[in-house]
């Protein structure tokens, strides 16, 4: 139970007057390009043989890790942790390493937290760029190409932060020039840095509350540009320009305060999924400026797993060990199907869910129902099943510890 704790569409919805799209338009990053689980590729399968997709290459060579790979200029990005060293790793779409570069030292915790050691984080690439976060607080700018080093900065040291007792999770959010990182410390509470130099834009005490395992979401309004992120206590929105707090929500009780899960906004409303909370609708206004409750719902709770919102249900699995659709608009139950709890994305039709009994399946969302077409068993990696499943150039990456495994799923 306490691992469990820890780690515990087809038409994208998108309004007039707000975008959550990223400025930089060449930008591969956590949780798909607007960090809502939901990929653009297109003409994908819609069944699997019995033993899975055609395995196209894999390694395991990637040591400790729970973050997801990334897919940008026909290269595959993704970190991992070999004796107690940070490596972000390179690879080209036939699974040839083309450069492995290390960035000081990887988390491996003490008691409890050292049955958990690896990056958490995903790396973000942006053009030539790739930002990465280790578990114990070092940002790295490295190039694309070579892997060269460009700058560095470190969270505690640098921008006196506080990490959580399980080390940094966080995937950098980067728009314009911009790079945003949450260091936790009481006056340097949210950072916003210049992404080419590493130079603080502006510090934030926000709530001065102690880091979570969120990766922020940006919203693009027509008065400004809200920042939303976790702390261990609470969700709240940042100004974007100059870190002013716009607004708070507390849970209700905080258990292990993951909060792992990136909000989701569409049609001037966000979805957030909270430890005691549960899913929340939660209405913003025009300005960015304040919140308003609509629902809350207990049919989904999940602590990292993610969910997605695809024609008008939010999609996401829960402690029951279900995957359940939820209806936006009311917060009532529209559909279940027992599958375990699974890190859950969406393209071309269907859910994607990889399970921490590290099974995979396809659920086809076509007929307007929930549909288990086809499943598979990964049979290589290490320590949980816990990162998320991604796509891109029509394949299917799963990273399962020291192992990245690469599936052709387009036709």
């Amino acid at each position: 139970m306490k691992i469990i704790k820890f780690f515990s569409l087809g038409l994208l919805i998108i309004t007039a007057f707000t975008s959550c799209k990223n400025e930089n338009s060449n930008t591969s990053q956590w949780r798909g390009p607007n960090r809502d689980g939901v990929y653009n590729d297109q003409n994908l399968l819609k069944s699997w043989p019995e033993n899975g997709p055609e395995l196209l290459w894999s390694t395991e060579e990637l040591g400790n890790g729970y973050g997801t790979a990334v897919v940008s200029d026909k290269k595959v990005f993704v970190n991992g942790e070999i004796d107690s060293t940070a490596y972000l790793f390179c690879f080209d779409l036939q699974g040839k390493l083309l450069w492995k570069s290390p960035y000081g030292k990887e988390y491996t915790g003490s008691g409890f937290s050292a049955g958990f050691p690896g990056g958490r984080s995903t790396p973000t690439v942006v053009e030539n760029l790739v930002y990465v976060l280790s578990g114990t607080g070092k940002i790295v700018c490295f190039e694309t190409s070579t892997g060269a080093e460009k700058w560095t900065t470190d969270m505690l040291s640098d921008l006196r932060g506080l990490a959580n007792e399980f080390g940094y999770s966080e995937s950098l959010l980067v728009d314009g020039d911009i790079v945003f990182c949450y260091p936790g410390g009481a006056e340097s509470n949210v950072v916003a840095m210049n992404r080419f130099t590493g130079k603080p834009v502006w510090t934030s005490k926000a709530l001065a509350d102690t880091v979570s395992f969120c990766s922020p979401l940006l919203i693009k309004l027509k008065e400004r540009s809200v920042l939303v992120t976790f702390s261990i206590r609470a969700i709240f929105g940042l100004d974007a320009k100059t870190g002013e707090l716009l607004w708070s929500q507390e849970q209700d009780t905080v258990i292990y305060g993951t909060q792992g899960n990136t909000p989701i906004f569409a049609n001037g409303n966000l979805y957030y999924i909270g430890d005691s909370n549960g899913l929340v609708k939660l209405a913003l206004s025009e300005d960015g400026s304040s919140i308003k409750e609509i629902w809350r719902s207990n049919e989904i709770t999940n602590g990292t797993s993610g969910f997605v919102l695809v024609n008008n249900n939010i999609y996401g699995t829960s402690a029951n060990q279900k995957l359940k659709g939820v209806d936006v608009n009311t917060g009532a139950l529209s559909d279940s199907l027992r599958i375990g709890r699974a890190a859950t994305i969406y393209a071309d039709g269907n859910l994607y869910c990889y399970s921490r009994k590290n099974e995979v399946s396809l659920i086809s969302l076509e007929k307007g129902k929930m549909e288990k077409v086809s499943s598979f068993k990964c049979t290589l990696g290490t320590k949980e099943a816990l990162a998320h499943p991604v796509i891109g150039e029509g394949m299917l990456f799963i990273r399962h510890g020291k192992a990245l495994m690469a599936y052709k799923i387009q036709k």
